[in-house]
């Protein structure tokens, strides 16, 4: 019950940040991934793979990820995944990145494990610039969402290495809008 409180918390910040988005005439702006639903259980591939912590499970491969729809004058993308419930009180900040180009509308699976040129990346919790998929102790299955923000800056705007707060900061009236999906996870 916390943990969707949580979730609920954050995406109304988020949209409180990011203003009403405008769809264009296609329709609204979403997010969505071949490999889970919204609300859904991620693989076990999808797990992080660090074998000196004995909750990380799988291969730390990320999921595929597609996006429709920005709202129009989008010159770049940043995308944030985050677990609220991971770490108490703060939360764990699995992966950073921004300074995606417009004409970028998705990643194939792996592609986010490690750095592209498609991306800046920033710092995760675990001081990564690259995706690291869930480590999540036994017990209740952890929420991580994936937020995907439309931004009105050049993809060139923000330096390397930021945080999640430092991002979300330096796009403080520059979103254009935003969407997330999430994914659920709990060690088998």
């Amino acid at each position: 019950m916390l943990g969707r409180s949580l979730i609920l918390a954050g995406a109304v910040a988020i949209t409180v940040f990011c203003g009403t988005q405008r769809a264009g005439a296609q329709g609204a702006f979403t997010i969505s991934s071949s490999s889970f639903k919204d609300g859904e259980r991620f693989a076990t591939k999808n797990a992080g793979n660090n074998k000196a912590n004995p909750n990380c499970v799988g291969e730390n491969v990320s999921p595929p990820l597609a996006w429709t729809n920005p709202p129009e004058g989008t010159k770049s993308f940043a995308l944030l995944m985050f677990d609220p419930e991971g770490r108490p009180p703060g939360g764990v900040s699995h992966f950073v990145a921004y300074g995606i180009p417009a004409s970028v509308t998705g990643f194939a699976e792996g592609e986010l494990s490690k750095p592209n040129d498609k991306y800046i990346g920033g710092q995760s919790t675990m001081k990564l610039s690259n995706y690291f998929g869930p480590c999540t102790p036994p017990g209740a299955p952890h929420h991580y969402t994936f937020t995907l923000i439309a931004t009105d800056l050049e993809p060139t705007a923000l330096q390397a290495g930021m945080t999640r707060d430092e991002v979300i900061k330096a796009l403080d009236g520059h979103a254009k809008g935003a969407t997330g999906i999430v994914g659920t996870f709990s060690k088998p």
